[in-house]
């Protein structure tokens, strides 16, 4: 699929065949829908990826790509994509204006589903790596044992710490993780491969 985006308008001005196809509207159909078109196809929990593609160019990126779930016009079945963005045209200024993209549909990869699998899971493993790397050394420690099931007394205890500190480092790490909660922080332990 390919498709040329207004990132001012954020909307659609023009796709291929095989997009309309997919997608199940054509181009006429996605331009009436300006910029509620991608919230219509796009699975709720990855809708933040169009404001941070938009914000990338903005900031004059060349590039932006990312992986999302879409459905087709009147169906509930999500199916996945990998899309890459690259600007395309430009104002006086030198400011993107429009952004050409392309998406791969991954269920039409059927051959490859386990080089596929790999490759989520590497760009899965790098994302937390990174994420993890916001904490500091003192963090990380704390962040490996609450995600053991250490309470912050049993903490302060193992670190010679004093529970008032070791709950600070806790509420740091979920601001800097972004997770609300214990079951949240000892989630995203489980998907960096800490605990």
């Amino acid at each position: 699929m390919v498709y040329i985006s207004n990132i001012d308008q954020q909307s659609v001005t023009w796709c291929n065949k095989t997009m309309e196809d997919t997608i199940g509207y054509s181009l006429d159909e996605i331009k009436s829908l300006g910029p509620s078109f991608f919230p219509s196809i796009m699975h709720p929990d990855d809708a933040m990826i169009t404001a941070v593609s938009i914000q990338s160019f903005r900031e004059n990126k060349n590039l932006f790509g990312g992986v999302l779930r879409v459905k087709k016009k009147d169906t509930d079945y999500w199916f996945w994509v990998v899309g890459l963005g690259q600007p395309y045209t430009f104002d006086e200024q030198g400011n993107v204006v429009d952004v050409i993209c392309t998406f791969l549909d991954f269920s039409l990869a059927t051959d490859t589903s386990s080089q596929i699998s790999e490759a989520l899971r590497d760009v899965l493993r790098r994302r937390n790596e990174d994420v993890i790397n916001k904490l500091t050394n003192r963090e990380k420690v704390i962040f490996t044992l609450a995600a053991q099931g250490f309470n912050n007394k049993e903490i302060a205890e193992k670190l010679s710490l004093s529970r008032y500190t070791v709950e600070t480092h806790r509420k740091n790490i979920r601001l800097k993780l972004k997770v609300r909660n214990t079951s949240e922080l000892v989630a995203l332990a489980k998907q960096t491969g800490i605990q």
